[in-house]
């Protein structure tokens, strides 16, 4: 791996673990084992470095998704599997964790790649829970855009929960209590 990779990668670590502000440069070249210069080598500071760290993330993170979305199944299947999908509850969701960070909210440009991915995932629910409806699956009276941000807000929720009790109970308690509201119609 590169050095700009290791940055990246020590980055991204960092950035989930600590946040912005707690990510300082001195941590990130540690991390990645790389020389004091290497950081202002390959970017132009920490903001530079935090945003690529920071767009990986974001595009993993819709990599990750489109893999179970895209899945094979029916869209109530396709909606399982993403809210079942393995994930580190306790450690919470990486993009979500920017939503809480001042700087990144802050800063119009780190905090795109964040917003970006949200919409992307809302947007990608919404049209499943569409093809749902127009098959049948889902209520007709069901709102795509509605149920792709209760997807969205029990997830982020459900990881705050589970980081607040200890336990990922209060994640699966969330996802098993959407999912039963999603429960496809008897036909």
């Amino acid at each position: 791996m590169s050095t700009s990779e290791r940055l990246i990668e020590s980055t991204r670590e960092l950035l989930w673990e600590r946040g912005y502000v707690g990510t300082s440069p001195k941590a990130i070249l540690e991390r990645a084992g790389a020389g004091q210069g290497s950081m202002y080598h390959h970017f132009k500071g920490k903001p530079d470095l935090a945003l690529a760290a920071i767009r990986r993330t974001a595009e993993e993170t819709r990599a990750v998704a489109a893999g179970v979305l895209d899945g094979p199944g029916t869209p109530y299947e396709r909606v399982e599997a993403y809210l079942r999908r393995e994930r580190d509850v306790l450690r919470g969701c990486p993009i979500g964790r920017l939503t809480m960070d001042p700087d990144v909210i802050d800063s119009a440009e780190l905090r795109a790649p964040v917003d970006e991915t949200l919409d992307w995932i809302r947007e990608r629910i919404a049209g499943i829970v569409e093809e749902g409806k127009e098959q049948g699956q889902f209520a007709p009276s069901l709102d795509g855009e509605e149920i792709a941000a209760a997807v969205v807000a029990t997830v982020q929720g459900g990881y705050v929960l589970a980081r607040a009790s200890g336990s990922p109970a209060a994640f699966d308690a969330g996802v098993r209590g959407l999912l039963s509201l999603l429960a496809p119609r008897p036909a």
